[in-house]
């Protein structure tokens, strides 16, 4: 067995720092050039760099904007502050370092959009369109307008029939009926491009009663909203990042009796289309309504992100014609997810799975973690049921919707015992790796690409809260590693390479 010398949070910090260098390197900046643009005296870049100094959250949020790494220098960050901050809780100390109180911008940025919500909803006939968007002004002249474009595309698939469409019938101004407000305010606006197929107008910061020119270091919130008849609008809805912007929500929303499936692909300057990193959510409203929502803080600038659908039940009048040898994109929200839920698996977006988890005071809650175990022994049945797992599977306490350090783990090996871990920590991990797919309960129809050690040390309890240590290796050592994060508010999204696509689990 070889294991490594260093701590688990010792390795994440060095991986950051091997990204922060390697990024520096690509942009051809020299240490010197890349400390006066992000605002540190020169030495102490080297010294992060040589791990001489620890890096923190406005360290890395610097050298992601100045870097432009696509997310990789503050994912690598995270990984580091979460085992940091797990590690010290247990020992009695505080978790992580207060807050930067206000993020850092490279000077001459300009205006950033701190926060957008557009959602699409369906409504008898017509879709309605509504973007809200958080602007901070990084810039040093007052902003006075800001440009909205509205573009349609009946065939994204077929761009001569989707032209000849909207020649014959090209949207108006008067059929969008576009409306803008500022903070409250009513905002003017006025046209700057009007095409067939695309129109773009300028949102005045100004009313009849008067001007309210966004000024630098202001922040505030423009909301628009704007209709079109389903007959003009084909199945996708999509967002482009234009401006530097720190969180992106889409969301779609259809009558569930339309039974609507959802999924979403992403674009990027040195990528084709592929499958969104991280899975879409779905609700049902009280009033009968689907809405599924995809949520990002790792946009890059002129990154393209759009949702796209069908329906397996009512089809709106008007709507594109759905073609009779179609097939469901692999990687849409499906039936198979749904199954998953109906077993008793809560699926991603629910808050339980993005918070570390509790430990249990044992012995004296021994009774309580026997019933999470039968809780979750129940739902792997279910799920087992529904699906063969050659390879293994495991629950975490979060996914059935305890808030408690337990994990239930079957190995694929026929005949052997369920594994039951009870306030698990890991204490050592190999050096040596491999790089395998990994799937989750939590969002079923997809997997991901995941180097983890080949043998990891638990130390875990007993339900009479003795501890004592286990060794596992291969196949079960990725199961055990990958429950022990969930316990930790992580996902295995969180370890794959930032450009690395999620692959639909029938590939």
């Amino acid at each position: 067995m070889t294991t490594s010398d260093s701590s688990p949070v010792q390795r994440a910090s060095e991986a950051f720092v091997a990204e922060f260098a390697r990024w520096r390197v690509d942009r051809g900046m020299s240490k010197k050039q890349l400390a006066a643009a992000m605002g540190f005296d020169a030495s102490y870049v080297s010294h992060v760099e040589a791990r001489r100094h620890r890096p923190t959250e406005d360290f890395a949020r610097r050298a992601e904007a100045i870097l432009q790494s696509g997310g990789a220098i503050w994912q690598r960050y995270k990984e580091y502050d979460e085992l940091r901050a797990t590690a010290r809780s247990r020992v009695g100390l505080p978790g992580r370092d207060p807050p930067v109180p206000d993020q850092w911008l490279p000077p001459g940025t300009g205006l950033v959009v701190e926060r957008e919500t557009a959602r699409l909803s369906y409504v008898d006939g017509k879709y309605r369109c509504t973007v809200r968007r958080a602007l901070y002004n990084a810039g040093t002249e007052p902003i006075t307008r800001y440009l909205v474009r509205i573009s349609v595309d009946r065939y994204p698939d077929d761009p001569a029939r989707s032209n000849r469409h909207h020649r014959d019938h090209p949207l108006s101004w008067d059929e969008l009926a576009l409306v803008a407000s500022c903070a409250g305010e009513p905002m003017e606006w006025r046209s700057k491009t009007d095409r067939d197929a695309l129109k773009e107008a300028w949102l005045l910061f100004e009313n009849a009663q008067g001007r309210f020119p966004l000024y630098p270091g202001q922040r505030t919130t423009i909301a628009y909203s704007w209709h079109i008849s389903v007959e003009k609008w084909g199945h996708w809805f999509q967002r482009s990042v234009r401006l530097p912007t720190r969180q992106l929500t889409i969301e779609v929303e259809f009558p569930a009796r339309m039974r609507p499936v959802v999924w979403g692909v992403q674009t990027t300057l040195s990528a084709e289309e592929v499958p969104l990193r991280t899975p879409i959510t779905q609700e049902l409203s009280a009033d009968g309504r689907a809405v599924f929502s995809w949520h990002t803080e790792t946009t890059a600038l002129h990154d393209r992100y759009r949702l796209e659908w069908r329906f397996r039940g009512t089809r709106p009048v008007g709507a594109v014609e759905q073609p009779d040898d179609w097939e469901e994109p692999p990687y849409a929200q499906s039936s198979s997810t749904d199954a998953v839920r109906d077993a008793g698996v809560l699926q991603r977006g629910e808050n339980v799975l993005d918070r570390p988890v509790r430990p249990l005071d044992l012995p004296g809650e021994s009774a309580r973690a026997a019933e999470v175990v039968d809780k979750m022994s129940a739902a792997l049945d279910r799920v087992q049921a529904l699906h063969p797992f050659v390879r293994g599977v495991g629950l975490a306490a979060p996914q059935v919707g305890d808030s408690l350090a337990v994990a239930v783990i079957r190995p694929g090996e026929p005949g052997t015992d369920q594994v039951v871990l009870l306030n698990p920590r890991l204490v050592d991990q190999s050096d040596e790796t491999d790089e395998e797919f990994e799937g989750c309960l939590s969002f079923f129809d997809v997997r991901g690409l995941v180097r983890r050690s080949r043998e990891v040390t638990v130390e875990s309890s007993r339900s009479d809260g003795t501890r004592f240590i286990q060794v596992y290796r291969g196949p079960l050592a990725r199961l055990v590693a990958h429950e022990i994060d969930h316990l930790d508010g992580r996902l295995y999204l969180h370890r794959m390479e930032v450009d690395a696509p999620l692959v639909p689990a029938t590939e």
